[in-house]
């Protein structure tokens, strides 16, 4: 089949998906029928799999690079990779489709197998590399992709993942990349991984396994691999930035806890959320948002509220916004070095000596890219970024960590555009 008539039958699949798996248990059972030769269907009383037994099982298997992008089901396992791998045998990528690449620049110094791991979301980013790269009829480069399951069909879980939940397996199956469930038991496991390399040495192109909600038993990252030592949280910085908004100001939040926080701010203040649009997925794509929001409001002052790993997902929206230069446009940055919604993986930002995110944003065509560390220089930077002309980019050094009672929105993504439009149109 060629890669033309494979993303035709992509469109068709997505637009066909809703009506087609409304069924949980319709999915399910393709599955595990689909593995019934090792009998892996998993019993929710299952006891979970170790990240070390599988991070071992793979590299029995031959598989010794591993680079991708850390997913919440998969945090523990990504955990004991970042624990335990060299930093030659293990890249945290920017975005998913980077990783593809990586991999494939691995496999053709080595001739080896790599694994790219990443959240089902992170597909999208991976069809073009996967069907004009690694595909069999281009340059047939076996990769071994983990992929955690979020929005598995008859499993609860937020809007933006039920709709990818329900077309992960299409998206494979139009790819022709076979996929499997990744069994708790190691003995299946195992079996699974044999089937995956004897693919690889037939037909030497990807191979998809899928990991449902708790598959891994814990394992956290050692405090040294997650440290810094800015005074304040996320949650504290971004309480002092919502403080010095004023009442006409847009707000475009990241995907991640900092909508979430910014959420529960707005509920604690009783001030209502019609001024912030929360971007509760399309990761990396909140400052485009707030770009296509400013050329069209010119008149309203629009903050961008980011994260670093969001922000190195798709780097390139500062160069767009750079370019379009509108003054009302202030890019905040809440930079904690890490993939802080899905396990504290650090990212290329947490590296404050050789990582330079105002050099960035200025090369770019930014106007002006200024730090702040204290909630005095918070206070002070977002009154100035009130008066400036932009884009400026203001990048607030935050350390790690969240609440754990930290909750959810409880208005649905819809009620939130309604809101959000109207107060645009005020």
């Amino acid at each position: 089949m060629s890669s033309v008539r494979i993303v035709c039958g992509l469109h068709r699949l997505v637009l066909r998906s809703a009506p087609l798996l409304q069924t949980a248990s319709h999915v399910q059972n393709d599955h595990c029928q689909s593995f019934s030769t090792t009998g892996a269907c998993m019993s929710p009383t299952q006891k979970p799999l170790d990240p070390g037994v599988f991070y071992q099982a793979v590299k029995d298997s031959g598989v010794n690079f591993f680079c991708g992008v850390p997913d919440s089901l998969l945090k523990d396992f990504c955990a004991y990779v970042t624990t335990t791998s060299s930093d030659k045998d293990h890249v945290i990528t920017a975005n998913e489709g980077a990783a593809v690449a990586l991999a494939s620049g691995y496999h053709l110094a080595t001739g080896r197998t790599a694994m790219v791991y990443l959240q089902n979301s992170g597909l999208g980013n991976m069809v073009n590399p996967l069907m004009s790269l690694a595909n069999p009829a281009v340059y047939s480069i076996p990769i071994l992709l983990l992929v955690g399951w979020r929005g598995e069909p008859g499993v609860k879980d937020e809007p933006q993942h039920v709709a990818q939940g329900q077309i992960t397996k299409p998206m494979l199956d139009c790819m022709n990349i076979p996929c499997e469930i990744l069994p708790k038991d190691e003995a299946s496991m195992r079996a699974v991984l044999k089937k995956a390399e004897e693919y690889f040495e037939d037909k030497k192109s990807p191979f998809a396994l899928l990991v449902k909600s708790k598959t891994f038993s814990p394992y956290k990252l050692k405090a040294q691999d997650r440290d810094n030592q800015f005074p304040l949280t996320r949650e504290e910085a971004l309480f002092k930035v919502v403080e010095c908004l004023q009442e006409n100001d847009a707000v475009v939040g990241t995907t991640g806890m900092l909508s979430r926080e910014l959420f529960e701010y707005r509920v604690t203040m009783k001030m209502g959320h019609a001024r912030d649009f929360l971007t509760v997925g399309s990761m990396g794509h909140a400052s485009a948002i707030a770009l296509g929001i400013a050329l069209q409001k010119p008149q309203r002052q629009v903050f961008c509220l980011d994260g670093d790993g969001a922000l190195l997902m798709h780097m390139g929206s500062l160069a767009t916004v750079g370019q379009q230069g509108p003054a009302n446009l202030k890019h905040i940055v809440f930079n904690n070095g890490a993939h802080d919604s899905v396990g504290g993986q650090p990212t290329e930002a947490g590296n404050h000596e050789d990582f330079d995110l105002c050099a960035i944003a200025k090369g770019c065509g930014y106007k002006e890219a200024l730090v702040a560390i204290t909630e005095k220089e918070i206070e002070e930077k977002v009154r100035y970024l009130h008066k400036a002309r932009g884009p400026i980019l203001l990048e607030l050094k935050v350390k790690l960590g969240s609440r754990s009672d930290l909750g959810r929105p409880t208005r649905t993504t819809i009620e939130n555009k309604d809101d959000f439009m109207g107060f645009l149109r005020d």
